[in-house]
């Protein structure tokens, strides 16, 4: 199950460009928390503690117990970090609040495990056609990933949501057709074609002779009287 990590959280009452603009320059990351039925409350975290955060978490949709400055606590997931595009650092974050007693949505990551048969033994391709599943289950029981094991899928096998066992507590609410993993036929490079058979010798290059000029042909002898 998915560690709930302690996370201090500031309460801003700065808002606008330059306002998130002089945030940064302190040294925090700008946030803002949701939940249902509850107005959104912005928030500003260290750069330093969100970064420890979400290096030592397999995904980023994780689960929080934010210590407000205020100094009340709020169990939330993190529903989405933006990064630069160039630099990868943490530029926002939206947490979203939960209750320890109600259930709620999150894409886990997946994983696959074992060596399936028809790769190992028929040099096929397992193909992971979706890095998430969507689930439903109580905070306390959410997994940081969901493992599944490959090792019975043959060539043109699939593994769909449906087929997935999960943890305790956890149902899935993926659509159960979603093909996770498939095992596709080994990609076998085209043979050249080969050349058609030559008849007879190789023939050379053709030679075009050309004719002599007329006046360079051998000159008629005249028969005449003396």
């Amino acid at each position: 199950m998915a560690k709930q990590v302690k996370l201090a959280a500031q309460i801003r009452s700065e808002v606008g460009r330059i306002a998130v603009k002089k945030i940064k320059a302190q040294g925090f990351v700008p946030a803002v928390i949701y939940a249902h039925n509850e107005a959104p409350v912005s928030l500003k975290v260290t750069v330093s503690d969100i970064d420890t955060v979400l290096a030592h978490a397999v995904g980023e949709h994780l689960l929080v117990d934010l210590q407000l400055s205020e100094g009340s606590n709020r169990l939330a997931l993190i529903q989405d970090v933006q990064r630069h595009p160039v630099t990868q650092a943490v530029q926002h974050v939206d947490f979203h609040g939960v209750s320890a007693t109600e259930t709620f949505e999150s894409a886990i990551p997946v994983e696959a495990v074992g060596e399936a048969t028809g790769v190992k033994n028929n040099g096929g391709i397992l193909e992971q056609l979706a890095r998430t599943i969507t689930i439903s289950c109580l905070p306390q029981d959410l997994p940081e990933i969901i493992t599944v094991d490959v090792s019975a899928l043959g060539i043109g096998d699939s593994l769909h949501a449906k087929d997935i066992k999960l943890p305790a507590g956890v149902t899935i609410t993926e659509a159960p057709e979603t093909a996770i993993f498939i095992v596709t036929e080994p990609s076998v490079a085209p043979e050249p074609e080969a050349a058609p058979a030559a008849e007879g010798a190789a023939a050379g290059p053709e030679v075009i002779k050309e004719k002599k000029p007329a006046e360079e042909a051998a000159p008629k002898k005249e028969s005449g009287k003396k």
